[in-house]
């Protein structure tokens, strides 16, 4: 029996179910694709970085200068503070006086061989492949991108979703209205989105129920190829999709944040400890001890920004990816074989693979 494997094309690589995953890949038995370690399902998926809660500092929210009132501000009216405070306010500690500098990056998403970041000014800067055109953000201020599989999507100022790059099953064809997030799966073509009245929206493919969300009010999204969890306003995790792995399983408790990656979903608790679920052949369902800001899962690896600042990565190292540079950061988001996190000085680091220049972020 053939088994589809990663391949080549517009100088990167990625599967044939990235790029068509309705193809003969889904017919021919996923448990074969998965159990042998083939190429279909080992696309990655990034999170767009979860931002740090109100420190309660007189330090200005770069965001806040971005985002007008959408009527929610999900993370704050919706959403307990279940992160308690243990975490420094890394995204306003940019400059020693408290003050950002001129030009900064706030946030950095890691996509299939490209990468985009969120500037202080609200303006995106995409690197990378940009073979389909998802290096080449559209004009404007946003409050939030997402890069995913050549195709990227990111909350404008208004709340409206733009996306660009590869339209393959409509994935850069966002549904009218305002959002609070958005969050774009680093392989196929699956997008989703928290609105600013808590409930998700998702389009792109549907071949296991991964766009067709639970009803409810949410907090934050992270989606995948075939399915996809989101964080309840009450904290608790719900998923969504394929469960082939247990990957749409997640544990009880309440959780700040959590982050969908490759057949495997990680999350931060109430606690500031990690948990992660779902396929763990590689070690990226078990994170390490500590307590930690944020995390991101990526293919077959993870990493998360622990509470002092640094960065832990677990998995998959056959390409660096789980090997991250020394220093404190914002944020972290892991892509495919490869990441990328803010520094605290406004300055984006990337390490692992790097096909198309994805790993060599521009400075501000």
């Amino acid at each position: 029996m053939e088994v589809w494997r990663p391949r080549k094309s517009h100088g990167l690589l990625h599967t044939e179910i990235a790029r068509h995953p309705r193809t003969s890949c889904l017919g021919i038995g996923l448990l074969v694709a998965i159990t042998t370690g083939a190429g279909c399902f080992r696309t990655p998926l990034g999170d767009p970085p979860v931002p740090v809660p109100d420190s309660g500092t007189d330090r200005p929210d770069l965001r806040s200068t971005l985002l007008p009132d959408l009527a929610l501000d999900l993370r704050r009216d919706l959403l307990p503070d279940l992160r308690p405070d243990f975490a420094p306010d890394l995204k306003r500690d940019l400059a020693p006086d408290g003050k950002p500098p001129a030009l900064a990056f706030i946030s950095v998403s890691a996509g299939n061989g490209f990468a985009c970041g969120l500037r202080n000014n609200g303006t995106v800067a995409c690197w990378g492949g940009n073979s389909s055109g998802e290096a080449t953000p559209p004009a404007g201020t946003f409050v939030s991108v997402s890069a995913g599989n050549l195709f990227a999507c990111g909350v404008r100022t208004d709340g409206t979703v733009a996306c660009w790059g590869d339209s393959f099953a409509g994935a850069t064809s966002p549904p009218a209205g305002t959002f609070a997030s958005v969050s774009a799966s680093q392989s196929g073509a699956l997008v989703c989105g928290v609105r600013t009245d808590g409930t998700v929206a998702c389009w792109g493919t549907d071949a296991y129920g991964e766009s067709s969300p639970p009803a409810g009010t949410f907090a934050s999204v992270s989606p995948n190829t075939i399915f996809a969890c989101g964080v309840r306003t009450d904290g608790t995790v719900a998923c969504w999709g394929f469960n082939g792995q247990g990957e749409a399983t997640p544990p009880v408790g309440t959780f700040a944040s959590v982050s969908a990656g490759n057949l495997f979903a990680c999350g931060v608790s109430s606690q500031g400890t990690i948990a992660c679920w779902g396929e763990n052949s590689f070690g990226e369902a078990t994170p390490p001890a500590g307590t930690f800001a944020s995390v991101s899962a990526g293919t077959y690896f993870a990493c998360g920004v622990k509470t002092n600042g640094t960065v832990a990565c677990w998995g998959d190292n056959s390409n660096g990816q789980a090997t991250p540079p020394a220093g404190t950061f914002a944020s972290v988001s892991a892509g495919y074989r490869y990441a990328c996190g803010v520094r605290t000085d406004g300055t984006i680091a990337c390490w692992g693979e790097s096909l198309a220049g994805n790993a060599t972020p521009p400075t501000p």
